[in-house]
């Protein structure tokens, strides 16, 4: 399902357009300022954010600049601002697209599609941002406190495998065979070397993991 952070103030507007998207089979998370959109954004990674210029703690342009930091991902600009200067300005703060209210479900539905289609190209990866670290699955780079962190093809290997599936569980089996091969299916002790590995690079807390969890008998999963 298709992640959507929708961000505006108005809560009447807020709760339709959460209940239009989630009609079309969007998975919606909605924020009423800036500061908790951003926070969302930094916990979750999104296909696409929606997001109202007119917020109550900052300006929707600030937020714009501030996700743009750490991330690619698509922004949907919805404003009662009907200026060209309005639209150059949140344009330039790195925004995809720009539509004015009052505007019609039918017109969102068709601008939210046409930026997914552009950004699934299969040329382009995402980047995946959680708190303490990001992964630019296009570049193979990850980073922590603002500096690369330096894996190993391998530990590349497993950790872009759960990243592509976040908050799925993938067996030991199915994570041994696709990195290793069909042969080291049942090869556990390779797994845990190497996510021991990863959670020392990657978790702030080695010894409760946040971030690339255990599933006891089972496997592993990424949580965002």
């Amino acid at each position: 399902m298709t992640a959507v952070l929708v961000v505006d103030d108005a809560p009447d507007l807020l709760k339709v357009l959460k209940i239009t998207l989630q009609a079309h089979g969007y998975d919606v998370t909605t924020a009423a300022d800036g500061h908790t959109a951003l926070l969302a954004a930094s916990q979750q990674p999104f296909a696409v954010i929606i997001l109202d210029l007119g917020l109550p703690d900052m300006d929707g342009t600030t937020v714009i600049r501030e996700l743009r930091t750490a991330s690619r991902v698509p922004i949907l600009v919805l404003s009662a601002r009907h200026s060209s200067d309005d639209k150059v300005e949140a344009l330039d703060a790195g925004a995809d697209d720009y539509i004015t209210k009052p505007f019609g479900p039918d017109e969102l539905l068709a601008r939210l599609r046409a930026l997914l289609r552009r950004t699934t190209d299969p040329e382009q990866e995402p980047v995946v941002v959680t708190q303490d670290f990001t992964v630019d699955l296009a570049k193979h780079r990850v980073v922590r406190d603002r500096n690369e962190v330096r894996l190993t093809p391998t530990e590349w290997s497993v950790l872009e495998l759960l990243v592509r599936n976040p908050e799925k569980l993938l067996t030991q089996q199915q994570i041994l065979s696709e990195v290793w091969g069909p042969a080291y299916a049942k090869d556990a002790n390779y797994l845990r070397v190497y996510m021991a590995q990863l959670r020392r690079k990657l978790e702030p807390d080695t010894a409760n993991p946040r971030y690339l969890l255990t599933v006891a008998g089972l496997g592993y999963r990424f949580q965002p």
